[in-house]
């Protein structure tokens, strides 16, 4: 791995279970499209791409710096080499070398969307193509595709957000016990690293053994028809936009169901991959579905009390002691003829 010192391990993260399956979800399957971690500053973000790095065949991590250009990510044609020999010349860039391993970027989110877009491409793909002046040349690149962000220094666009896969928002501990149990464990880390590590060693073999067998049997697992309509039910639930949710769910679940040694992929494993499926996609449209839904069991319970009781409900009452939705203008007094006025009596019979 690059850098002289060793990785904290991936099993030795605590309170990380979220951003844990994500990542070994990932692994599994890295065609998913990658793993968008979001969070403020201190909450292992970077720790856990590193340490999922050395789970990896190659034990590769590659780091993109922020201000790296284009061809430093993606690589450079050599064209003169191309007329004066007729072959072509590549210089290889970061994608090429981030192959089998885990290609980390920090602050994805103040990448210029060129970049963002190339990553993505190669990431869902596992391949990396380069063109120039009509001359192209392609490479594998599958790699797991690790972008963290402060969403306090701002937003990926969202047709960028849903090309990633998955999606785990961390948030600062205000639990004293678990705060204490992560300083304890990164205090001996940095004490003792290979001491530390060393009590981690079977857990971490475990793990490897574990992503080789995922990666393994994923293709002998199939979805049922009851896995289909439990995730196009949770994806219409979300009101995303286009079929890409669906089929990032689908893989996800199937990753899982590899990871857990299932024998096929169930509604559970579903169940348990969504939220980081749906994080990034869920739309604008789902919460007015539901403020819809609660304004029509309200007025439905309302006509039901006034149906039962035969008078208003009362239970909205407004301060004037009127009753209906906020915002009706109350009612305006009207000038009421006084009846004897207008019309007579009849006379009384004698």
């Amino acid at each position: 791995m690059n850098g002289s010192l060793p990785a904290f391990p991936f099993a030795a993260l605590i309170d990380q279970q979220p951003l844990q399956q994500a990542l070994l979800i990932a692994a599994v399957d890295p065609g998913i499209g990658g793993v968008l971690v979001s969070g403020p500053r201190g909450t292992a973000k970077s720790t856990a791409a590193r340490a999922l790095a050395e789970l990896l065949p190659e034990g590769q991590l590659v780091t993109l710096p922020l201000g790296a250009s284009e061809e430093r990510l993606i690589g450079t044609l050599d064209l003169e080499a191309v007329l004066r020999d007729g072959a072509v010349k590549f210089s290889p860039g970061l994608l090429a070398q981030a192959h089998r391993g885990v290609l980390y970027v920090d602050e994805i989110n103040l990448l210029p969307d060129t970049l963002v877009d190339a990553l993505l491409d190669a990431a869902a793909s596992g391949v990396n193509t380069v063109e120039r002046d009509g001359v192209s040349h392609s490479h594998d690149a599958r790699f797991v595709l690790v972008g963290t962000m402060n969403p306090e220094e701002g937003e990926l666009r969202p047709q960028l957000l849903d090309r990633f896969g998955l999606m785990v928002e961390l948030e600062n501990c205000f639990d004293p016990q678990v705060r204490q149990r992560i300083v304890k464990a990164r205090l001996a880390f940095d004490l003792d690293p290979h001491g530390f590590r060393r009590a981690y060693a079977a857990q971490r073999s475990d793990i490897v053994q574990q992503v080789s067998a995922a990666r393994n049997a994923l293709p002998e697992l199939s979805f049922d028809d009851a896995v289909h309509e439990h995730v196009s039910r949770l994806c219409i639930d979300a009101a995303v936009d286009g079929l890409r949710a669906d089929l990032v769910m689908l893989r996800a679940a199937r990753a899982l169901a590899a990871l857990d040694g299932a024998e096929a992929v169930t509604v559970a494993h579903v169940e348990q991959v969504a939220t980081s499926v749906l994080l990034h996609r869920r739309h604008a449209g789902d919460v007015r579905s539901e403020v819809d839904a609660a304004s029509q069991e309200t007025a439905t319970r309302s006509t039901d009390k006034q149906t039962e009781s035969g008078q208003p409900d009362s239970s909205n009452a407004k301060p004037d002691g009127s009753t209906g939705d906020w915002g009706y203008l109350p009612p305006e007094p009207a000038g009421i003829a006084n009846v004897k006025s207008v019309i007579p009596l009849a006379p009384k019979k004698r």
